[in-house]
């Protein structure tokens, strides 16, 4: 199997299943600088980026929007000086997916 970021992002369907605590944890080996937390009982995969400069953070973030005008699949993006988080969850199944994951380890080759 491929690394994460060299994997393609799937269209996802709101009938699509959400990844489980197992597989979610499986994934999460691959990216060990990612977390997931919850937002009202929906699970998010998140990580901050920290940087020199707000020029430096404003940068990365619209990488990040470029990547994921790409893939059609968009994150939250908290942009401030010196620092941006990037939090990664599918809308349609109000959960994670194997796309956020994908998503995620291709953000940190943005870095």
């Amino acid at each position: 199997m491929s690394e994460l970021h060299e994997q393609q992002c799937e269209a996802c369907r709101a009938d699509a299943p959400k990844l489980d605590e197992q597989q979610i944890a499986e994934l999460q080996q691959s990216l060990p600088q990612w977390q997931v937390v919850h937002h009202d009982d929906i699970p998010v995969l998140t990580r901050e980026f920290k940087f020199d400069n707000f020029v430096q953070a404003l940068a990365f973030t619209n990488a990040v929007g470029e990547l994921a005008e790409q893939h059609q699949h968009h994150p939250a993006l908290t942009t401030e000086w010196g620092k941006v988080k990037v939090e990664w969850w599918t809308h349609k199944i109000k959960g994670l997916h194997r796309n956020d994951f994908v998503m995620a380890a291709k953000t940190d080759k943005c870095r």
